[in-house]
């Protein structure tokens, strides 16, 4: 019976061959060979395309080819260009020409010498804006630069100007200094409990993008080890940092942002759909920049536990306010190592840590994940060479304001600063609330108060603001606009609300665009569906200004 079944399926294999020779016989030979090779192009080309398609989206994707084509027309390029170029000069308030007349591009025949070279930088000094108490963030630090804890800071960095922590060997001050400003940032973010792991570790940077850039950086490489990926993917919410774009483009690394919620928070089950076998790694942040809300971290951890891959957590504007805060009885989520399936963390000390600009932190669960941030080089004829940062030599001037900070602080001067700053945002986000025309986004957990309108153009109120001496951060998706309240805002939150009370009325008795003001290029940009556009705006702008 068996002999009889393989003998019929024998004859039909024949069968069927002699047909299918039949059929192709009419063919030409080289036909045969091209067309499945050609089948394998259109269908690998088809996947590309496909693949942009899913990535960006199919109204990104049409709106770029049809860019793209206008601007082969001859004349439509230049155009362009020309008109970007009028957007540039307009958001630098003069063009680049005018601002670099008396820039020095050459060094002088004889040098100024001590005096002359002070007395010009004073002068130079003197031509910025007003910044005291006026900027949104930027300056943390309360009180005037010459006196109290900035003269602290600028002591601190004066007597360690010439040190570099690259040399370990040498400048043996600056190694400990370094070290224990992480082990004292650490121990506010869980290293002590039990639950961590207390195995936290880490190192400074040059700020918090950097720590970012890293924790990035060591976790594609810790996953590629653990479990073998090779094209990484990141997922991250709306109101993710731009630093992870910097991360992704540095390191080659799939971006998804995914929106947030309708309160403003990263959607953990819209960033689960996103995961698959690539995924290196999810983010969330304590507080956003933006909104300055905090993302939903222990389910977000929970996530990360579950698909066995890392979570970030960007704490750089919280580290040094939540731990103070929940302290004096704000009702503040879950954030820290004490969350399951965080496995790193960036805090910038020169925010509210009170520190000098350039010094963050990022910090690991363990030495196993920061392993994969170090760079070792064993084949170079200088010798064996290892750097734990992306830069080799650093200013050990701002490690040593770093730690000057934190110790003439202590946990007592954090928490009065806290208490401060914390009381202030909160009558300036009542001030706002009670200004009929204008909302309050979301519902601010910390020091950041956001604010749109649809009354009124929001872009244009921050253009009265800006033309009263106030440089805030125009925000988009809403529009909106925020202030980032500092130790400089704490005397001034009412002259604040009056100068926006009365912005409001200005715009409503006046609505459209003030002569020099940006509120036409941000409204244009928001709208602009050429997302490639805006982009190129954004560079010519930055290589302008250098």
């Amino acid at each position: 019976m068996d002999s009889l079944s393989f003998s019929s399926m024998k004859a039909m294999l024949i069968q069927a061959r002699g047909s299918l020779n039949s059929r192709l016989s009419e063919f030409e030979p080289l036909a045969l060979l091209f067309a499945p090779l050609i089948t394998l192009f259109l269908a690998q080309v088809i996947r590309s395309v496909l693949g942009v398609v899913h990535e960006k989206g199919l109204k990104a994707c049409l709106v770029g080819f049809i860019m793209g084509f206008l601007k082969k027309i001859p004349g439509v390029q230049s155009y362009i260009d020309a008109e970007k170029q009028k957007v540039v000069d307009q958001l630098q308030s003069g063009g680049s020409s005018s601002k670099k007349k008396n820039w020095a591009e050459k060094l002088p025949v004889k040098g100024l010498g001590g005096v002359q070279v002070l007395e010009k930088m004073e002068t130079e000094k003197r031509n910025d804006p007003t910044w005291q108490g006026k900027c949104s963030g930027t300056v943390y630090i309360g009180g005037s630069e010459s006196e109290g804890h900035f003269a602290l800071i600028n002591q601190a960095c004066s007597m360690f100007a010439h040190t570099n922590p690259l040399h370990i060997d040498v400048f043996q001050s600056v190694v400990r200094f370094e070290s224990e400003v992480v082990a004292m940032t650490a121990a506010l973010l869980g290293s002590k409990e039990t639950v961590s792991g207390e195995q936290i570790c880490g190192n400074m940077t040059s700020g918090g993008t950097e720590s970012i850039v890293l924790a990035v950086k060591s976790s594609r490489d810790y996953m590629k080890y653990k479990k073998g990926i090779k094209r990484p993917e990141m997922i991250i919410p709306e109101s993710g940092h731009s630093a992870y774009d910097k991360a992704a483009q540095y390191f080659n690394i799939k971006l998804w942002r995914v929106p947030v919620d309708k309160d403003f928070r990263a959607d953990v089950k819209a960033m689960r759909r996103h995961i698959n076998r690539n995924t290196i790694m999810i983010v969330g942040s304590a507080p956003g920049f933006p909104h300055g809300i905090i993302d939903p971290i222990e389910e977000l951890g929970q996530l990360a536990l579950s698909y066995g891959i890392c979570f970030h957590v960007d704490l750089c504007l919280g580290g040094f306010v939540l731990p103070f805060a929940r302290k004096l009885g704000y009702q503040i989520p879950a954030f820290d190592f004490s969350v399951q399936g965080v496995t790193s963390i960036s805090v910038d000390v020169h925010k509210y840590g009170l520190a000098p600009k350039g010094t963050s932190t990022v910090l690991y669960r363990n030495h196993e994940i920061r392993k994969h941030q170090f760079v070792a080089v064993t084949e170079w004829s200088g010798g064996l060479y290892v750097s734990p940062t992306i830069a080799g030599s650093r200013p050990g001037s701002l490690v040593a304001g770093a730690w000057a900070a934190m110790m003439s602080l202590g946990e007592e001067g954090y928490l009065e600063n806290t208490s401060k700053i914390m009381e202030a945002s909160k009558r300036l986000e009542e001030g706002v609330r009670g200004i009929s025309e204008l909302f309050v986004v979301g519902k601010p957990d910390m020091t950041i108060v956001a604010f749109g309108s649809k009354a009124l153009d929001i872009f244009e109120v921050n253009d009265i603001m800006s033309s009263k001496g106030w440089h805030l951060n125009a925000l988009q998706r809403p529009n909106s606009i925020h202030i980032c309240v500092t130790l400089q805002h704490v005397p001034i939150v009412d002259d604040f609300l009056q100068d926006l009370r009365g912005a409001v009325e200005t715009v409503k008795a006046n609505p459209g665009p003030i002569t020099g003001g940006l509120a036409p290029i941000y409204g244009a940009a928001g709208k602009m569906p050429d997302r490639g556009m805006v982009n190129e705006l954004l560079v010519s702008f930055m290589d302008s200004q250098y």
